[in-house]
């Protein structure tokens, strides 16, 4: 059965694609493993020229990329041509950055010598979702290649095409043949590809269910795992707050790339004092916000990734209203072709809800309130769901002790929307997974810490 590509904003099918028999997928696995007993002992000098030149090569190719993207999973035209630039910033700062982050590290022992050395693990597996077709694969595999593993990716079946663009984009820059390839396999062979000798570790980005499905895989085969799953960030609001600011940043989190985050802000607590200003500069923001073309340099919240995860979402909101949420804005599929679905606000919300306890994952927010402080930090943690969370004060002091001291999450942003970065280590904790990505974190997931002890 073939893989089609179909462009959401339009509905017409972009590409078919056939998969991958399991005999090509165990040639390719094969090949990547004879391939890493040379790739491993390179030097870093000359992973670091490729990493560089793969990061030249995106931004050289930036509008082609671009526009890939945005055909074939929705996000607008700026958002992608942004995943390229930070793409090329990741590439950058691992190909700088990965020597000294595993450089070997004396250890005091009664040894005559003793150290800790990380050496690669093999080839790794990579399973990446469709929201940033670029930037999860290269988040994961610029450190992973840096740190002299190889990989393969199977990548979401709607974005095949940026898949084997992301192949092409690697051997152009000169990377040896088999360090790295993309399998054009349906998820039912993932299980089969953690199970082949072969794979030495797996990542996954993706929703509960697949992480749940990989760590169960990668646990029979005691083979080690990252999972970067969903979230459901709280946002919280305090009375102190710059309240514009807080409601123009609030909105660019929820409405990035139209929504499709795992770290996009879902819960807006705000505490009583302040609720009624925020919620009304808040919707101001919401309505500002253009949707439309995606290709159009002037459009903000282009269409869902697909229309069955459209009318999933749509009918999160319709449950929650229905449990006695209030609509205040949007709530509605619009008419014509395309998976759009409007930014939309929801107030009143309560536990027991969809829109308070799942992740909405598309442009619709849920505004909580909040008798005061300890109770928004209660909520904010009362959640199956630990990945990011912001807080907005003008009492820095506060805002830090809130952000380390009293918030669930991988990740605390003040008064800032929450994104990764590649000086940061990024992941969650409960629901939303385990391991980190990016910085000195990151390099070192897929990695042996070897103890050395030399009489």
């Amino acid at each position: 059965m073939p893989m089609v590509s179909i462009n959401p904003a339009t509905g017409k099918t972009i590409q078919e694609y056939r998969e991958m028999s399991s005999d090509e997928v165990a040639s390719i696995l094969a090949a990547a493993s004879s391939r890493f007993g040379e790739w491993r002992r390179s030097s870093f000098e000359e992973r670091s020229r490729l990493m560089h030149r793969a990061a030249q090569l995106m931004r050289e190719r930036s509008e082609e990329y671009s526009e890939l993207m945005t055909r074939e999973m929705g996000k607008t035209i700026r958002d992608s041509r942004s995943e390229i630039e930070k793409c090329a910033w990741v590439c950058e700062y691992y190909a700088e950055h990965a020597r000294a982050f595993l450089a070997r590290e004396p250890a005091l022992t009664e040894a005559s010598d003793s150290f800790v050395s990380y050496r690669p693990l093999g080839v790794i597996l990579a399973v990446m979702p469709w929201n940033f077709p670029f930037w999860q694969f290269f988040r994961f595999a610029a450190p992973a290649l840096m740190a002299g593993n190889c990989t393969v990716l199977k990548h979401s079946s709607n974005v095949t095409g940026s898949a084997l663009a992301i192949e092409r984009l690697l051997r152009d820059a000169g990377y040896p043949e088999d360090v790295f390839r993309t399998l054009v396999i349906g998820s039912r062979q993932v299980a089969d590809v953690i199970r082949h000798p072969a794979v030495a570790a797996v990542t996954l980005t993706g929703s509960t269910p697949a992480g749940r499905a990989i760590a169960s895989a990668a646990g029979e085969q005691l083979k080690p795992c990252v999972l970067e799953l969903g979230g459901s960030d709280p946002y919280i609001v305090l009375e102190d707050a710059d309240l514009e600011h807080a409601a123009r940043t609030c909105v660019t989190s929820r409405l990035f790339n139209s929504g499709q985050s795992c770290i996009a802000a879902k819960r807006f607590i705000a505490v009583e004092k302040v609720a009624d200003e925020f919620e009304r500069l808040f919707l101001e923001e919401m309505r500002s916000r253009v949707m439309g073309d995606p290709m159009d340099d002037a459009t903000q919240v282009g269409p869902q990734a697909r229309s069955d995860l459209r009318d999933e979402l749509h009918q999160q909101v319709q449950e929650s209203i229905a449990a006695g949420a209030v609509c205040l804005l949007g709530g509605e599929i619009p008419s014509g072709p395309g998976a759009y679905y409007p930014p939309t606000v929801l107030s009143n919300v309560k536990p027991g809800m969809p829109a308070y306890d799942d992740e909405l994952f598309g442009p619709v927010a849920a505004i909580i309130r909040a008798p005061d402080e300890a109770h928004a930090v209660r909520i904010a943690n009362d959640s199956f769901f630990g990945l990011g969370a912001a807080v907005f004060t003008r009492d820095l002091a506060r805002g830090t002790r809130i952000a380390e001291e009293e918030i669930d999450a991988g990740c605390v942003f003040v008064n800032e929307y929450v994104r990764s970065d590649p000086r940061l280590p990024f992941g969650g904790i409960k629901g939303s997974g385990f391991g980190r990505e990016l910085s000195s974190f990151g390099i070192r997931e897929f990695v042996n810490i070897k103890g050395v002890w030399v009489r």
